[in-house]
Protein backbone atom coordinates (compact mmCIF):
# COMPACT_ATOMS: atom_id res chain seq x y z
CA UNK A 1 0.00 0.00 0.00
CA UNK A 2 1.04 3.60 -0.63
CA UNK A 3 0.22 6.71 1.36
CA UNK A 4 -0.13 10.09 -0.34
CA UNK A 5 -0.23 13.23 1.80
CA UNK A 6 -2.25 15.95 0.10
CA UNK A 7 -2.18 19.47 1.48
CA UNK A 8 -5.22 21.44 0.37
CA UNK A 9 -7.03 24.72 0.85
CA UNK A 10 -9.27 22.96 3.38
CA UNK A 11 -7.04 20.65 5.36
CA UNK A 12 -4.73 17.67 5.05
CA UNK A 13 -5.93 14.48 3.37
CA UNK A 14 -4.08 11.19 3.80
CA UNK A 15 -4.87 8.95 0.84
CA UNK A 16 -4.15 5.22 0.88
CA UNK A 17 -4.25 2.68 -1.93
CA UNK A 18 -2.40 0.97 -4.73
CA UNK A 19 -1.36 2.61 -8.03
CA UNK A 20 -3.80 1.87 -10.82
CA UNK A 21 -6.92 2.17 -8.65
CA UNK A 22 -8.69 4.96 -6.74
CA UNK A 23 -7.31 5.64 -3.27
CA UNK A 24 -9.39 5.98 -0.14
CA UNK A 25 -9.19 8.78 2.42
CA UNK A 26 -7.46 7.19 5.40
CA UNK A 27 -7.43 10.33 7.53
CA UNK A 28 -8.12 14.04 7.45
CA UNK A 29 -6.63 16.71 9.70
CA UNK A 30 -6.88 20.48 10.13
CA UNK A 31 -10.31 20.58 8.52
CA UNK A 32 -11.07 24.00 7.06
CA UNK A 33 -7.51 25.31 7.39
CA UNK A 34 -5.07 25.71 4.48
CA UNK A 35 -2.30 23.12 4.67
CA UNK A 36 0.52 24.53 2.56
CA UNK A 37 2.80 21.51 2.78
CA UNK A 38 2.84 18.09 4.40
CA UNK A 39 5.52 15.39 4.40
CA UNK A 40 6.60 12.29 6.29
CA UNK A 41 10.18 11.79 7.43
CA UNK A 42 11.04 8.33 6.04
CA UNK A 43 13.65 7.78 8.74
CA UNK A 44 11.24 8.06 11.66
CA UNK A 45 7.73 7.94 10.20
CA UNK A 46 6.97 11.33 11.76
CA UNK A 47 4.49 13.40 9.74
CA UNK A 48 4.62 17.18 9.45
CA UNK A 49 1.99 19.66 8.30
CA UNK A 50 2.45 23.38 7.67
CA UNK A 51 -0.86 25.06 8.49
CA UNK A 52 -1.64 28.63 7.45
CA UNK A 53 -3.94 31.10 9.17
CA UNK A 54 -4.77 34.70 8.21
CA UNK A 55 -5.08 35.46 11.94
CA UNK A 56 -2.27 33.49 13.61
CA UNK A 57 0.25 33.11 10.79
CA UNK A 58 1.92 29.84 9.72
CA UNK A 59 2.35 27.00 12.20
CA UNK A 60 4.15 23.68 11.87
CA UNK A 61 2.61 20.62 13.49
CA UNK A 62 3.95 17.06 13.81
CA UNK A 63 2.63 13.67 14.84
CA UNK A 64 3.95 10.15 15.21
CA UNK A 65 0.43 8.74 14.90
CA UNK A 66 -1.97 9.93 12.19
CA UNK A 67 -4.85 8.74 14.35
CA UNK A 68 -3.53 10.59 17.39
CA UNK A 69 -2.75 14.13 18.45
CA UNK A 70 -0.67 16.74 16.65
CA UNK A 71 1.99 18.83 18.44
CA UNK A 72 3.04 22.33 17.42
CA UNK A 73 6.74 22.76 16.71
CA UNK A 74 8.62 25.66 18.28
CA UNK A 75 11.17 28.17 17.02
CA UNK A 76 9.72 29.05 13.61
CA UNK A 77 9.93 32.78 14.11
CA UNK A 78 12.03 35.73 13.04
CA UNK A 79 14.24 37.85 15.31
CA UNK A 80 12.40 40.24 17.59
CA UNK A 81 12.66 43.82 16.39
CA UNK A 82 13.34 42.85 12.78
CA UNK A 83 10.10 44.41 11.61
CA UNK A 84 9.29 41.26 9.66
CA UNK A 85 7.17 38.21 10.36
CA UNK A 86 7.29 34.62 9.22
CA UNK A 87 4.70 34.58 6.44
CA UNK A 88 4.51 31.06 5.05
CA UNK A 89 6.06 27.60 5.29
CA UNK A 90 6.98 26.35 1.81
CA UNK A 91 8.93 23.14 2.30
CA UNK A 92 10.36 20.72 4.84
CA UNK A 93 13.15 18.27 3.97
CA UNK A 94 15.00 15.64 6.03
CA UNK A 95 18.68 16.43 6.35
CA UNK A 96 21.65 14.09 6.23
CA UNK A 97 22.55 14.13 9.93
CA UNK A 98 20.62 12.22 12.57
CA UNK A 99 17.55 14.17 13.68
CA UNK A 100 18.27 16.95 11.18
CA UNK A 101 15.56 18.60 9.09
CA UNK A 102 15.42 21.81 7.05
CA UNK A 103 12.44 24.08 6.51
CA UNK A 104 12.12 26.96 4.08
CA UNK A 105 9.64 29.76 3.90
CA UNK A 106 8.72 33.36 3.28
CA UNK A 107 10.45 35.88 3.57
CA UNK A 108 13.34 33.85 2.10
CA UNK A 109 14.19 32.15 5.39
CA UNK A 110 15.76 28.82 6.30
CA UNK A 111 15.27 26.97 9.59
CA UNK A 112 17.09 23.89 10.92
CA UNK A 113 15.97 21.26 13.42
CA UNK A 114 18.32 18.87 15.19
CA UNK A 115 15.70 17.03 17.25
CA UNK A 116 13.53 15.42 14.61
CA UNK A 117 11.44 18.52 13.92
CA UNK A 118 10.17 19.36 17.40
CA UNK A 119 12.13 22.62 17.66
CA UNK A 120 13.78 24.89 15.10
CA UNK A 121 16.39 27.64 14.82
CA UNK A 122 16.77 30.31 12.16
CA UNK A 123 19.81 30.13 9.89
CA UNK A 124 21.34 33.49 10.74
CA UNK A 125 23.95 33.51 7.97
CA UNK A 126 21.26 33.53 5.30
CA UNK A 127 19.09 35.93 7.31
CA UNK A 128 22.04 38.34 7.61
CA UNK A 129 23.16 37.94 3.96
CA UNK A 130 24.25 41.47 2.90
CA UNK A 131 22.31 41.33 -0.37
CA UNK A 132 19.01 40.50 1.35
CA UNK A 133 17.65 44.08 1.15
CA UNK A 134 17.86 43.80 -2.64
CA UNK A 135 16.01 40.48 -2.94
CA UNK A 136 12.78 40.68 -4.90
CA UNK A 137 9.71 38.49 -4.27
CA UNK A 138 8.18 36.36 -7.00
CA UNK A 139 4.45 36.12 -7.61
CA UNK A 140 4.04 33.86 -4.58
CA UNK A 141 6.14 36.02 -2.28
CA UNK A 142 9.79 35.85 -1.25
CA UNK A 143 9.68 32.10 -0.87
CA UNK A 144 12.48 29.69 -0.04
CA UNK A 145 10.79 26.68 -1.64
CA UNK A 146 13.59 24.22 -2.44
CA UNK A 147 16.09 22.67 -0.03
CA UNK A 148 18.37 20.09 -1.67
CA UNK A 149 20.77 18.20 0.64
CA UNK A 150 23.81 16.35 -0.70
CA UNK A 151 23.49 12.62 0.06
CA UNK A 152 25.87 11.56 2.82
CA UNK A 153 27.28 15.05 3.41
CA UNK A 154 25.30 17.02 6.02
CA UNK A 155 27.22 20.26 5.48
CA UNK A 156 26.54 20.54 1.72
CA UNK A 157 23.25 22.08 0.71
CA UNK A 158 21.61 23.93 -2.19
CA UNK A 159 18.55 26.11 -1.75
CA UNK A 160 16.43 28.17 -4.12
CA UNK A 161 14.50 31.36 -3.45
CA UNK A 162 11.96 33.05 -5.67
CA UNK A 163 13.17 35.44 -6.84
CA UNK A 164 16.65 35.53 -5.26
CA UNK A 165 18.11 32.57 -7.13
CA UNK A 166 20.21 29.62 -6.00
CA UNK A 167 22.41 29.65 -2.89
CA UNK A 168 25.02 27.06 -1.88
CA UNK A 169 26.80 26.16 1.34
CA UNK A 170 29.60 23.72 2.15
CA UNK A 171 29.73 24.40 5.88
CA UNK A 172 26.24 23.54 7.09
CA UNK A 173 24.85 27.01 6.45
CA UNK A 174 27.54 29.02 8.26
CA UNK A 175 28.21 30.83 4.97
CA UNK A 176 26.48 31.07 1.57
CA UNK A 177 27.40 31.86 -2.01
CA UNK A 178 25.37 32.30 -5.18
CA UNK A 179 25.00 29.53 -7.76
CA UNK A 180 23.37 31.26 -10.72
CA UNK A 181 25.91 31.23 -13.55
CA UNK A 182 24.21 30.42 -16.85
CA UNK A 183 20.64 31.33 -15.86
CA UNK A 184 18.95 33.65 -18.36
CA UNK A 185 15.81 35.47 -17.13
CA UNK A 186 13.92 35.79 -20.41
CA UNK A 187 11.10 37.54 -18.59
CA UNK A 188 13.24 40.68 -18.07
CA UNK A 189 14.57 43.27 -20.55
CA UNK A 190 18.12 42.61 -21.68
CA UNK A 191 19.43 45.93 -20.33
CA UNK A 192 18.64 45.21 -16.67
CA UNK A 193 21.90 45.47 -14.64
CA UNK A 194 23.20 42.16 -13.26
CA UNK A 195 22.91 43.34 -9.66
CA UNK A 196 19.19 44.11 -10.15
CA UNK A 197 18.15 40.83 -11.76
CA UNK A 198 15.48 38.89 -9.88
CA UNK A 199 16.19 35.23 -10.60
CA UNK A 200 12.87 33.44 -10.29
CA UNK A 201 13.79 29.80 -9.72
CA UNK A 202 10.67 27.62 -9.42
CA UNK A 203 12.08 24.27 -8.22
CA UNK A 204 15.30 22.29 -7.69
CA UNK A 205 15.76 18.51 -7.53
CA UNK A 206 19.02 16.57 -7.11
CA UNK A 207 19.80 13.23 -8.76
CA UNK A 208 20.50 10.87 -5.80
CA UNK A 209 22.96 8.63 -7.65
CA UNK A 210 24.93 11.57 -9.08
CA UNK A 211 24.59 14.33 -6.48
CA UNK A 212 26.52 16.88 -8.50
CA UNK A 213 23.62 16.80 -11.00
CA UNK A 214 20.69 19.09 -10.20
CA UNK A 215 17.64 19.76 -12.36
CA UNK A 216 15.82 23.10 -12.27
CA UNK A 217 12.47 24.46 -13.39
CA UNK A 218 13.00 28.16 -13.93
CA UNK A 219 10.47 30.89 -14.71
CA UNK A 220 10.41 30.23 -18.43
CA UNK A 221 13.30 27.80 -18.67
CA UNK A 222 14.50 24.31 -17.77
CA UNK A 223 18.11 23.87 -16.66
CA UNK A 224 20.62 21.25 -15.51
CA UNK A 225 23.73 21.62 -13.41
CA UNK A 226 26.55 19.07 -13.40
CA UNK A 227 28.64 20.77 -10.72
CA UNK A 228 26.29 20.84 -7.76
CA UNK A 229 24.50 24.05 -8.71
CA UNK A 230 27.46 26.32 -9.45
CA UNK A 231 26.67 26.66 -13.19
CA UNK A 232 23.64 25.85 -15.34
CA UNK A 233 22.88 24.63 -18.88
CA UNK A 234 19.60 25.27 -20.69
CA UNK A 235 17.91 21.94 -21.49
CA UNK A 236 14.47 23.19 -22.52
CA UNK A 237 14.92 25.47 -25.51
CA UNK A 238 14.45 23.85 -28.92
CA UNK A 239 13.05 20.59 -27.53
CA UNK A 240 9.63 18.93 -27.72
CA UNK A 241 8.45 20.68 -24.56
CA UNK A 242 5.24 22.62 -25.35
CA UNK A 243 6.35 25.29 -22.88
CA UNK A 244 9.40 26.03 -20.76
CA UNK A 245 7.19 27.44 -18.01
CA UNK A 246 6.06 25.35 -15.07
CA UNK A 247 6.57 24.89 -11.36
CA UNK A 248 7.49 21.38 -10.14
CA UNK A 249 10.13 18.93 -11.32
CA UNK A 250 10.90 15.35 -10.24
CA UNK A 251 13.92 13.09 -10.82
CA UNK A 252 14.30 9.36 -11.34
CA UNK A 253 16.04 7.94 -8.24
CA UNK A 254 17.58 5.14 -10.31
CA UNK A 255 18.85 7.17 -13.30
CA UNK A 256 20.64 10.55 -13.07
CA UNK A 257 19.81 11.23 -16.73
CA UNK A 258 16.05 11.12 -16.13
CA UNK A 259 13.66 13.79 -14.92
CA UNK A 260 9.98 14.71 -15.22
CA UNK A 261 8.16 18.01 -15.82
CA UNK A 262 4.57 19.24 -15.78
CA UNK A 263 4.65 22.24 -18.16
CA UNK A 264 2.03 24.98 -18.05
CA UNK A 265 1.12 27.17 -21.01
CA UNK A 266 2.90 30.25 -19.66
CA UNK A 267 3.16 32.79 -16.89
CA UNK A 268 -0.05 34.53 -17.99
CA UNK A 269 -1.93 31.29 -18.68
CA UNK A 270 -1.00 28.86 -15.93
CA UNK A 271 -2.88 25.80 -17.17
CA UNK A 272 -1.86 22.62 -18.96
CA UNK A 273 -1.04 23.45 -22.62
CA UNK A 274 -3.76 22.86 -25.22
CA UNK A 275 -6.10 21.43 -22.60
CA UNK A 276 -4.06 18.22 -22.44
CA UNK A 277 -2.55 16.87 -19.23
CA UNK A 278 0.87 15.42 -19.97
CA UNK A 279 3.99 14.69 -17.96
CA UNK A 280 7.17 15.20 -19.98
CA UNK A 281 10.11 12.87 -19.42
CA UNK A 282 13.77 13.02 -20.38
CA UNK A 283 16.03 9.96 -20.36
CA UNK A 284 19.10 11.72 -21.77
CA UNK A 285 19.68 14.54 -19.26
CA UNK A 286 17.46 16.98 -21.15
CA UNK A 287 18.70 16.53 -24.71
CA UNK A 288 15.18 15.39 -25.59
CA UNK A 289 11.76 15.22 -23.93
CA UNK A 290 8.80 12.89 -24.54
CA UNK A 291 5.17 13.23 -23.47
CA UNK A 292 3.61 10.67 -21.13
CA UNK A 293 -0.16 10.99 -20.95
CA UNK A 294 -1.60 7.47 -20.96
CA UNK A 295 -4.51 7.62 -18.51
CA UNK A 296 -4.51 11.42 -18.17
CA UNK A 297 -7.27 13.65 -19.64
CA UNK A 298 -6.39 14.79 -23.15
CA UNK A 299 -9.26 17.08 -24.11
CA UNK A 300 -10.56 20.29 -22.51
CA UNK A 301 -8.51 19.66 -19.35
CA UNK A 302 -7.02 22.93 -18.17
CA UNK A 303 -5.35 22.00 -14.91
CA UNK A 304 -3.02 24.08 -12.75
CA UNK A 305 -0.32 22.17 -10.84
CA UNK A 306 1.41 24.19 -8.14
CA UNK A 307 5.06 24.17 -7.09
CA UNK A 308 4.89 21.51 -4.36
CA UNK A 309 2.17 19.32 -5.89
CA UNK A 310 4.39 16.78 -7.72
CA UNK A 311 6.13 13.95 -5.87
CA UNK A 312 7.77 10.58 -6.29
CA UNK A 313 7.92 7.57 -4.00
CA UNK A 314 10.27 4.58 -3.98
CA UNK A 315 13.85 4.05 -5.03
CA UNK A 316 13.61 1.23 -7.55
CA UNK A 317 12.92 1.11 -11.30
CA UNK A 318 9.16 0.95 -10.73
CA UNK A 319 8.95 4.05 -8.57
CA UNK A 320 5.68 5.93 -8.19
CA UNK A 321 4.77 9.47 -9.26
CA UNK A 322 1.86 11.58 -8.03
CA UNK A 323 0.57 15.07 -8.75
CA UNK A 324 -2.41 17.14 -7.71
CA UNK A 325 -4.18 20.13 -9.26
CA UNK A 326 -6.10 23.13 -8.03
CA UNK A 327 -9.19 21.39 -9.48
CA UNK A 328 -8.98 18.93 -6.58
CA UNK A 329 -7.85 16.03 -8.79
CA UNK A 330 -4.92 13.80 -7.85
CA UNK A 331 -3.27 11.44 -10.36
CA UNK A 332 -0.73 8.67 -9.80
CA UNK A 333 1.58 6.34 -11.70
CA UNK A 334 2.99 3.07 -10.39
CA UNK A 335 5.34 2.50 -13.32
CA UNK A 336 7.58 5.57 -13.35
CA UNK A 337 5.19 7.68 -15.40
CA UNK A 338 4.43 5.26 -18.23
CA UNK A 339 0.73 5.03 -17.30
CA UNK A 340 -1.48 7.10 -15.02
CA UNK A 341 -4.75 6.76 -13.13
CA UNK A 342 -7.09 8.93 -11.10
CA UNK A 343 -6.15 8.64 -7.43
CA UNK A 344 -8.72 11.08 -6.03
CA UNK A 345 -11.24 13.63 -7.28
CA UNK A 346 -13.28 16.47 -5.83
CA UNK A 347 -10.82 17.37 -3.10
CA UNK A 348 -10.31 21.04 -2.24
CA UNK A 349 -7.66 22.84 -4.34
CA UNK A 350 -4.39 20.96 -3.95
CA UNK A 351 -1.37 22.87 -2.64
CA UNK A 352 1.10 20.02 -2.06
CA UNK A 353 1.61 16.30 -2.62
CA UNK A 354 4.12 13.95 -1.02
CA UNK A 355 4.18 10.17 -1.03
CA UNK A 356 5.59 7.14 0.75
CA UNK A 357 5.54 3.63 -0.66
Amino acid sequence: MSDVLVGTKKGLFVLEGRPGAPFGVRARAFAGDPVEYAVRDPRTGRTFAGVASPFYGPKLFWTDDLDGEWTQATGLELPAGSGQAFQRLWTLVPGEAEGQLWAGGDPGVLFESRDGGASWTLNRALWDEPSRPDWQPGGGGLCLHSVVPWPGEPDRLAIAISAAGVWLTDDGGASWRRGNQGLVPKYLPEDVPDDEIALCVHALQRAPLRPERVFMQFHGGVYRSDDGGETWTDIGAGTALPSEFGFPIAVDPTDPDSAFLLPLAGDFDRVTPDGRVRVFETRDAGASWAARGDGLPQEHAYLTILRKAFARSGDDAGFELYFGATSGDVYGSGDAGATWSHVAAQLPPVYSVSATG
